[in-house]
């Protein structure tokens, strides 16, 4: 198609290239490339589909070169692009061109007429009666071409195999979905999807192959579909990642064998699977702003003594934790959903307001609904003693202080059995559990100690979360979350909480303004002592920059209080700051610096008056 209206700047172009042709092909750094008339596309799509791009303006920076076949090709690749978008009469009318004195570096400026899309008068879809109402209301909600948007081919042929696969995992394996377009007026059509759903189809005998140490009746008991139900794909990828999650195979496929010249109502299925080695060692190394360094050394058996029973060891050390845990777990209880988990510890940590050692176990009997959700009950029976650090015993206003909160005034330490029983409750729909860019998690916790379950300890406690992520385009992630908890002793006495149930905040994944555990009610001479109540919310702006490299900023609020279920808005602490991220195969690696909005007046850091008002912080894993 000729281009009159582009032919004297292109010429131009070439002018000005075979001016500086002395200096070899690629020579001419693309300093800028700008488009306008961009109104009703996305630039961001439009400048990716183009191979002709602009380089960095950072000196380190990716530099990009003109190239003169590229960029004629590129001009052809604007129309295409504009013709799937639904926009027939789109073109670019001109560009220009700006060549700087010293004639290594061009900018360039391309205009574009869009003129007027083709636009959806509706979508009328014919054939889909085997579906139920509310499904066939899902199905008109969720597809990607709607009313009124300009016909997008892409998101058109998306329509189409929404409707295919809506209906294949309705039970209709042979369904064929026919599209065509008819014209509704002046630049307007109307989208036909007419469907024909063939026989309904159920499962047929599963076929197992590849198994050898694992009985097959591990892996039918994982599936969540058996031979007589409704054929659905959606079953075969649920009972695909579960048998993933066991850790016993290092293959699963879930495949059906369908005919379609036969289109047998009942559909046989093949399940290949590859094992994985039962046992294995994991060993990790690093280094914190918090933990410092650490060490860590676990085994793991993921067929103990067959049944697809695990069994696990694991030894730890850091300045913040140390000790060694072991577990086992019992798959299926009662039914596959239900497993039942013991959990044994003799542990230490070391906080910055106390050390506390814990000895003793934990029986956790678990409902998995579904990948993303579960459910769990636990039964806990553990010896533990707390000691505060030994400047607070120096603390001479914190003496009732400590007679109230059970500790011994003289040595600074408690101790006694914490017997109780936990609700807790988990929902994730997140794409990534390391770095997270979409979907929310909710977390719950229910715990009474006490009472008719004996112990030294009476309290019941109350936590809530919940996360939630935003992507922003391609590259960038809003993250959200907000925590609250408290714990009431049985009695208002507050020797009835063991002090390391105590709340605290702030630290690398807290309020970042400050370091771990500061924030919290404090003494007379200024040291945290912790409260029973606690509030915490954080907003972060996550923004890749290069390659691995990405960057963050963040306000993060919250507080602790005394009392139980006492929350004081106008008392909250205020944290901002920048920091920095670099993807590794176990999550990003991040430094960030947090700046304190509000410091806490009278506060004591390593027993010495807080002297500034940042902190930085480094680790492994996102703050949430």
């Amino acid at each position: 198609m000729p281009r009159p209206r582009i032919a004297l700047p292109f010429l131009l172009l070439c002018v000005a290239l075979s001016a500086v042709s002395c200096k070899g092909k690629g020579s001419i750094r693309i300093a800028k490339l700008t488009f306008e008339g961009v109104k009703q596309v996305n630039k961001a799509e439009l400048q990716n589909a183009l191979e002709t791009k602009q380089g960095s303006r950072l000196p380190w920076g990716q530099k990009t070169y003109f190239d003169r076949s590229a960029f004629e090709a590129d001009l052809k690749r604007i129309d295409a692009f504009y013709r799937d978008r639904g926009f027939p009469d789109a073109r670019v009318s001109s560009f220009n061109v700006d060549l700087n004195d010293r004639q290594d570096e061009v900018k360039v400026t391309v205009t574009i007429s869009e003129g007027e899309p083709i636009r959806v008068a509706d979508i009328e879809m014919t054939g889909f009666d085997v579906l139920s109402q509310r499904k066939l209301t899902d199905l008109k909600d969720s597809l990607p071409l709607h009313k009124g948007q300009p016909l997008d081919r892409q998101l058109a042929v998306s329509t189409r195999e929404r409707a295919v696969n809506v209906l294949k995992d309705s039970g209709y394996p042979y369904a064929l979905v026919a599209m065509r377009p008819e014209d509704a007026g002046p630049r307007m059509q109307k989208i036909i999807l007419a469907a024909t759903p063939g026989p309904l189809a159920h499962f047929g005998v599963i076929d197992i192959r590849g198994e050898k140490s694992v009985s097959e009746n591990v892996i039918r008991r994982q599936l969540t579909f058996k031979p007589g139900d409704r054929y659905t794909r959606t079953e075969m990828l649920e009972s695909q990642r579960k048998l993933y999650t066991q850790e016993l195979f290092s293959f699963v496929n879930i495949e059906p064998l369908e005919d379609r010249d036969v289109q047998s109502t009942e559909i046989p299925v093949r399940l290949t699977v590859a094992e994985a080695k039962p046992q294995k060692v994991t060993t990790s190394v690093g280094y914190g702003s918090e933990e410092k360094a650490r060490g860590r050394l676990r085994w793991d058996h993921v067929n103990f003594l067959g049944g697809a029973r695990h069994a696990g060891f694991e030894g730890q050390w850091s300045s913040l934790d140390r000790g060694i845990r072991m577990d086992y777990t019992e798959p299926f209880i009662f039914r596959p959903h239900f497993s039942l988990r013991f959990e044994g510890q003799a542990w230490q940590a070391v906080e910055p307001a106390y050390s506390q050692k814990t000895v003793g176990g934990r029986l956790i009997l678990k409902h998995q609904a579904n990948v993303r959700s579960s459910i769990s009950v636990s039964y806990i029976n553990e010896y533990e003693r707390s000691s505060i650090t030994d400047a607070a015993l120096t603390d001479f206003s914190v003496r009732n202080n400590l007679i109230a909160l059970g500790l011994d005034p003289r040595t600074g330490e408690t101790h006694g059995t914490n017997s109780g029983i936990a609700l807790d409750y988990n929902r994730n729909t997140t794409n990534n559990l390391l770095d997270a860019r979409k979907g929310f998690v909710v977390n719950g916790h229910l715990e009474q100690a006490g009472r008719f379950l004996g112990g030294s300890y009476n309290y019941w406690s109350a936590n809530a979360e919940g996360r939630y992520f935003i992507s922003l385009g391609d590259k960038a992630v809003f993250a959200n979350r907000v925590n609250i908890g408290g714990i009431e002793p049985r009695g208002g006495v507050d020797s009835n909480v063991p002090f390391h149930k105590r709340l605290f905040l702030g630290g690398a994944t807290s309020i970042r303004g400050w370091g771990r555990y500061e924030v919290s009610p404090l003494s007379g001479f200024g040291f945290p002592i912790g409260g029973l109540s606690m509030l915490e919310a954080s907003s972060e702006l996550r923004v890749p920059l290069r390659g691995k490299f990405g960057m963050v900023g963040f306000f993060d609020l919250g507080n602790v209080w005394a009392d139980p279920w006492h929350f004081a808005l106008g008392d909250l602490r205020y944290a901002v700051g920048p920091g920095l991220r670099y993807v590794t195969p176990i999550g990003p690696a991040r430094i960030d610096l947090g700046y304190q909005l509000n410091p806490i007046e009278g506060l004591l850091v390593n027993g010495s008056p807080q002297q500034r008002r940042w902190r930085v912080h480094f680790s492994i894993g996102q703050a949430f």
